[in-house]
């Protein structure tokens, strides 16, 4: 089939990329646009507390007061706020809230603090509906303006933090990671394509092509999105980047060395390429098969930020495949030999190098290297024992010297941590009637009892009289781990238990948003991971014919993901004295670092078995395989790693984060998996690894030649 088609595309290539710049012209022009989301409450199923409870205030509190931002006021000299400054506060607030900008329903002065250090003004602003809307951020944008002209001569600094804020500067933060992640993406492929090739062809080549279809990805999953009503999360578009980028700069890779290769020993260039794709295209299919399940995956997610990213990655991911067995092959096909000028080393094979010498290691010491690299994931493995979640995908990604970063601070120097976010707490009636007399004013006193709460308001009822509404600040910040576990073990377990009878409570806000975002992540990772590992184990079964190579496949790639998520529990936990990992990373690196490992895992085994079927035994042939498919890997790997190491520019510990891990988890998965494990071990298992099918033989040969190996027949 692959056969077949390189036949095809080698001699119709001009009709295969006009029907590509056709294809990707319609998808443009008609496609909508791709938007995201930060509402972290917008991805949880209807069936969760919180969400239940957020359903309860707009039924009976419609008109409930929405905190959108907070004004911090301090003393600029740093002292205590006086009655003179408490006054001018008062003023600042009244003339904000006069100057009628859209969104903002009120500018409220609240209390100074205990210490006199502080005091607020709340900003309130309608419940958000749409997650596109940024009509919240643009208030907030002009709020901070106003307020600069407001302040001069009262003595005081003041800044605005609160979840409008955050968003602004969140968007701000992503417009400039975008910016960062794309630039440095393009120009990592290109120097790095540069070193190995010394062909500028080549180095543009990933950059046009995967430039062209880059939009295409982005309109189809955006009508993807639109049919099935799918929320895309606020950092897929980063994502979408690298992967387009990273993974299609690997396939077009295997297909150039490969295509190399067939030059070197002798054939045409149109010769050559019909045998690169005959000879990758399997291997190529069956790794982003491998990568588009994992991917798909994710659809199982009770998370729509997960569900909606995994359906977007796949399609990124196809076209990716498409594009590599088909446009690159009709393009170079065009180029010949001169897609490698100026260079000349495409004509000779070099001897005695790196790769060459570390197969022949191998070979001879198979068991050694399966030892050292089993030893060094499982040391690295270790550090994931220290894994913790964090829930604050806006507070804690922003840089430090962001305003609504820095006046959060200055907040807490005066007021309880968690006043930024309340947490509500409902009392409701289960029958017809209302609340009994009385009994809203006693509930209130129970909360304020719960360790971990640092102020309940007054009780809000209704007005049908069923229910009460609770303004419950938290004496800790809103995504901590302090504050988790009081709403899940202390403040819902009293409210539900002490809830008077007729009646039942519900507790909602962000930080019960977070424990149920936990509670669904667990429940993501039974789920996910094991269909996931079942769906590219059968893959693999079905490309090597062989029951036995998936197992141990996947225990390398196992290894791989405990060695990346330790490592990078180790430096951002332990090192860099983060308060834990984005809580949706183990679910992304272990998608990527499984699905793209076993790109590697594929592509070493597929050669080593075409060694094998040459009549070379099991551990010649991984030696031979180590030399030719390890440059293929390393520069794949390199570039890939490369590519993902560029969210580290974001600025934003979320992307930096992923950056890293991916990065790390991609070179672990190259250099480790791929290059000493897993042929070291095929060759300590030998002929058994490719029972039922007998992979390994010839297609056609004898009996008698299937009871030897070229080593034994030595003997």
């Amino acid at each position: 089939m692959f056969s077949a088609l390189g036949r095809f595309v080698v001699r119709r290539p001009w009709w295969v990329i006009l029907a590509w710049v056709v294809a990707a012209a319609a998808v443009i022009s008609l496609a909508p646009k791709l938007t995201s989301s930060t509402d972290e409450a917008s991805f949880l199923p209807d069936h969760y507390e919180s969400i239940r409870a957020s359903d309860l205030q707009e039924r009976d509190f419609p008109q409930q007061e929405n905190i959108g931002a907070i004004i911090v006021f301090q003393r600029s000299d740093g002292g205590r706020l006086t009655p003179a400054d408490s006054a001018a506060v008062t003023r600042v607030s009244k003339d904000l809230e006069a100057k009628k900008i859209k969104e903002v329903q009120a500018v409220a002065p609240g209390e100074v603090s205990p210490n006199k250090r502080v005091q607020t003004s709340v900003v309130a602003m309608p419940k958000i509906t749409n997650p596109e809307d940024t009509q919240q951020q643009d208030a907030v944008e002009q709020l901070r303006k106003d307020l600069k002209g407001e302040l001069k001569g009262t003595g005081l600094d003041a800044g605005i933090t609160g979840s409008a804020a955050q968003a602004l500067d969140e968007s701000d933060a992503s417009e400039r990671a975008g910016l960062l992640v794309g630039a440095g993406t393009i120009v990592i492929i290109i120097v790095l394509l540069l070193v190995i090739f010394r062909s500028p062809i080549i180095a543009l080549l990933p950059v046009v092509l995967i430039g062209l279809i880059s939009p295409m990805a982005t309109g189809l999953i955006a009508w993807a999105n639109e049919a099935f009503d799918m929320k895309a999360d606020s950092s897929v578009q980063e994502l979408l980047t690298v992967v387009l980028f990273g993974v299609g700069t690997d396939y077009i890779l295997f297909l150039l060395f490969r295509y190399r290769e067939a030059l070197r020993a002798g054939e045409d260039a149109k010769g050559a390429m019909v045998h690169a794709v005959e000879r990758v295209g399997e291997a190529i299919t069956s790794a982003a098969g491998a990568v588009i399940v994992a991917f798909a995956a994710l659809t199982l997610s009770s998370l729509g930020m997960l569900r909606s990213m995994g359906p977007a990655l796949a399609i990124a991911v196809f076209l990716t495949l498409l594009a590599g067995l088909s446009l690159v092959p009709a393009v170079v096909s065009l180029l010949g030999t001169k897609v490698f000028w100026p260079s000349k080393s495409w004509q000779r094979e070099p001897q005695g190098t790196g790769f060459a010498r570390l197969g022949t290691s191998i070979a001879r010491k198979p068991a050694v290297w399966t030892v050292v690299s089993a030893l060094f994931m499982g040391a690295l493995a270790l550090g994931a024992l220290g894994y913790k979640a964090n829930f604050d995908l806006a507070g804690s990604s922003l840089p430090k010297d962001k305003e609504s970063v820095v006046w959060q601070d200055n907040l807490e120097k005066g007021f309880p941590a968690g006043t930024t976010d309340p947490t509500f707490v409902y009392l409701t009636s289960t029958g017809d009637g209302p609340l009994p007399e009385g009994r809203p004013a006693a509930f209130r006193k129970r909360l304020e009892s719960v360790d971990g709460v640092g102020s309940v308001a007054a009780p809000k009822v209704s007005k049908d009289g069923t229910t009460a509404s609770y303004s419950v600040v938290l004496a800790d910040p809103p995504a901590s781990e302090k504050a988790l576990g009081t709403i899940k073990d202390e403040l819902r377990p009293a409210a539900h238990a002490d809830a008077p009878q007729g009646t039942k409570a519900l507790v909602g806000g962000i930080t019960a948003v977070y424990v149920d975002i936990n509670k669904a992540v667990d429940r993501d990772y039974s789920v996910v991971f094991p269909v996931a590992a079942i769906a590219i184990m059968v893959i693999l079964g079905l490309l090597l014919r062989s029951l036995v190579a998936p197992w141990y496949l996947m225990l390398s790639v196992a290894l791989g993901f405990g060695a990346t998520l330790g490592a990078t529990s180790l430096l951002f936990q332990q090192i860099g004295s983060q308060p834990g990992l984005m809580f949706m990373l183990p679910v992304i690196m272990y998608l990527f670092v499984v699905a793209l490992g076993t790109d590697y895992n594929i592509l070493m085994v597929s050669r080593l078995r075409e060694e094998a079927r040459e009549g070379r035994g099991p551990h010649e042939a991984a030696g031979v395989a180590v030399r030719h498919s390890g440059p293929t890997i390393g520069s794949a790997g390199v570039i890939l790693a490369g590519t993902f190491a560029t969210l580290m520019l974001a600025g934003n510990s979320t992307l930096s984060q992923m950056g890293f891990s991916l990065s790390f988890g991609i070179a672990v998965a190259a250099f480790v998996m791929a290059m000493l494990f897993t042929p070291a071990l095929t060759a300590l298992i030998g002929h058994a690894a490719w029972w039922p099918g007998h992979g390994d033989r010839a297609p056609g040969a004898g009996a008698d030649e299937r009871g030897r190996t070229r080593e034994e027949s030595r003997h």
